[in-house]
């Protein structure tokens, strides 16, 4: 069954969306809601379930958040939350005007921050896809998991600029089974951050940079017991990134594990910090740097990285003195560095492991 969103383009929309959705998701079977080729403004909009029957949500047009401040805070622009089975896609753009945004996010200097909304939202949904879709300039993340579990996000493309703060690509917290193909993420945060209660991640052809590169983490902060396990990272390129890929727990912080975390057959184009484990993680001030990280990481290989680095110190794992590193292996490592003051260095601190094959810098471990 197919269900239109009528809406005239020029005022708020969000009423008409919501309606055909609730039409769609009434109805026992396949439904979709389509959005046709035209421009739509939508205020901060949840599309919820339980529905009767599969779910497709057709972007085809461009949608418009809003600019006013009053609208800004919220934690959610475009929200899927409760549903089995969903798709969204269509090749539409998603808009979500953050220059008007940005200037009110002090997160890197207060952590009591207020919040500004993802692009798209996903909460509780399962066993689903997100593909063929822009999201320019978002006011916050992108795309955010929580909670979801079995879902494939391909061919999608999120642009921002590299100085638009939290602008994370996709952001995943305790959610399963998720993979990621064949995005192109250039942003002014993390393109991809995995943090607690992530696992079995699969993350493949991804061209990350502008941005903090692929992390894991921050951990350690709460969530003790949602562990961090299962993510691979493959067949990835960093275009002039600020970091590749990089592991970071707070310190100080709460007992946690991260661990079986797999970085293979990566390319490294100008990147910063190409490979990184820093479990002095704290970007606020008021730290104390002789409190050490409680978070263990373990079973680690980096393998395959080959490319230039932009920081001298091209390979960079700092693991903590109460729970050292345990099993990280570097494999067939080869990064020159492209400025000035000498060659590529590696430096370890608190790691248990082993080297292999080529090591450039020559391994520390």
């Amino acid at each position: 069954m197919h269900y239109g969103a009528v809406a005239d383009g020029k005022t708020d929309d969000s009423q008409a969306f919501l309606k055909a959705w609730r039409d769609a998701c009434e109805y026992y079977g396949r439904s979709r809601v389509w959005i046709p080729r035209r421009v739509f403004f939508l205020n901060s909009v949840t599309f919820q379930g339980p529905c009767n029957g599969s779910m497709a949500f057709l972007i085809k047009g461009r949608l418009k958040a809003p600019t006013d401040p009053r609208s800004f805070f919220t934690e959610t622009w475009i929200g899927f939350k409760y549903i089995d089975d969903l798709t969204v896609k269509g090749g539409g753009y998603l808009d979500g005007r953050g220059q008007a945004a940005w200037p009110y996010n002090d997160c890197y200097r207060n952590p009591r921050c207020k919040p500004l909304p993802a692009t798209l939202r996903f909460d509780f949904i399962t066993n689903s896809k997100v593909n063929h879709l822009r999201s320019i300039n978002s006011k916050n993340t992108h795309i955010n998991l929580f909670a979801c579990r079995n879902m494939e996000i391909s061919k999608i493309r999120m642009t921002a600029p590299a100085s638009s703060p939290n602008t994370d690509g996709i952001h995943i917290g305790l959610s399963s089974n998720i993979k990621i193909s064949r995005a192109v993420i250039q942003t002014g945060d993390d393109c991809i951050s995995m943090v607690s209660g992530s696992r079995n991640i699969e993350i493949n052809d991804v061209s990350c940079g502008p941005g903090h590169g692929i992390s894991v983490g921050s951990l350690g902060r709460s969530h003790e017991t949602e562990y961090v396990s299962g993510i691979s990272v493959r067949n990835c390129t960093f275009k002039g990134a600020d970091n590749g890929l990089r592991v970071k727990t707070w310190s100080p912080s709460l007992y946690s594990v991260a661990s079986n975390l797999t970085f293979q057959d990566i390319v490294m184009q100008n990147t910063g910090n190409p490979i990184l484990i820093d479990q002095q993680y704290c970007p606020f001030s008021g730290c104390d740097p002789k409190v050490t990280s409680r978070v263990q990481i373990q079973d680690v290989t980096f393998k395959n990285i080959r490319g230039t680095s932009s920081t001298r110190v091209a390979v960079n794992i700092q693991c903590s003195e109460d729970r050292p590193c345990k099993n990280v292996k570097l494999i067939d490592i080869e990064l020159a560095y492209n400025g000035r003051g000498g060659q590529a260095m590696a430096l370890c601190t608190h790691v248990l492991g082993s080297s292999y094959g080529k090591q450039i810098p020559k391994g520390c471990i």
